[in-house]
């Protein structure tokens, strides 16, 4: 059995966000044989939600490819945030962590500053952090729940975007998290599968503004991965039956989405803008 294909057990974490140490079996962040071979040596990235999941295998795989981090988090993910920080530095990397809530501007102004006060400028922008809370009922969707997912998962993105983008040059990029979602909608997701189209759509309209400046946009596109966003919204039925209604009948690991990052934020895409990859077990979308 492949190292990826690891049986989910039946769990439930009350609290938002999810946090990554209290899962079992744990996420696997990065493959055990992968090698770094420089192809981010010295740059500068911004993970949001970078704590855990699938911002830490980014986290992780951008540090053994040569990459400085910033990872920006919740403050509910503290342990999580220190345990990617230790990683990242394992491989020799600096690792700047920055807590606090995305849906605030004055925080986002505060982190842009101590970002560049730290490193004087940015050249990986990953827009990852999101959320999404199960609805089953499209009317039981609160016009507060509703104003949440939408401040964190596409205004948040807006906002560090632009007020970073001073800070980014030529050959720089921003890679923005999506979902399957965005392609083929989802039941009990409606205000998250919402924001996700919109991320998609920011990810190509931005991608055609910044062409001529030379910074490329793209996005992910994942599938059900193991993350703790998973155990935290979802009922112990349903983790332990998590991916399998996929063609290859299983979830993905966030060490099998993190190469794409790579990838996008490599010279190796130096002609992929507005695109998006999409990593969800063989469901085929249109895209």
């Amino acid at each position: 059995m492949d190292q990826m294909e690891i049986k989910t057990k039946p769990q439930h974490q009350d609290a938002q966000p999810g946090l990554e140490h209290e899962m079992d079996p744990l996420p696997i962040y990065i493959r055990d044989d992968y090698q770094g071979s420089d192809k981010l040596k010295d740059k500068i990235a911004l993970i949001t939600g970078g704590d855990s999941g699938i911002g830490r295998a980014v986290a992780i795989h951008f540090a053994r490819e040569g990459a400085d981090l910033t990872i920006m988090y919740h403050p509910r993910e503290e342990d999580d945030a220190q345990k990617t920080k230790e990683l990242v530095e394992a491989e020799g990397r600096r690792c700047l962590l920055i807590s606090g809530d995305l849906k605030d501007i004055l925080f986002i102004q505060d982190a842009v500053d101590l970002v560049i006060d730290t490193y004087g400028h940015v050249n990986i922008l990953v827009n990852n952090a999101a959320n999404h809370v199960e609805q089953k009922e499209f009317i039981d969707i609160s016009d507060q729940q509703m104003r949440e997912t939408f401040e964190l998962n596409i205004l948040a993105m807006f906002r560090l975007t632009k007020i970073l983008l001073p800070y980014m040059t030529e050959n720089d990029c921003i890679i923005n998290t999506t979902s399957v979602v965005s392609y083929r909608g989802s039941e009990a997701l409606i205000d998250y599968a919402s924001t996700k189209g919109a991320v998609t759509s920011f990810t190509r309209s931005l991608s055609q503004n910044l062409i001529e400046r030379k910074i490329r946009v793209n996005a992910v596109a994942p599938g059900p991965i193991w993350t703790p966003l998973i155990v935290a919204t979802k009922t112990l039925k349903e983790v332990g039956e998590f991916g399998k209604d996929t063609p290859m009948e299983r979830p993905g690991q966030p060490a099998e989405l993190a190469p794409a990052y790579v990838f996008l934020a490599s010279e190796d895409a130096s002609y992929f803008a507005g695109q998006v990859i999409h990593v969800n077990g063989g469901e085929v979308v249109n895209s």
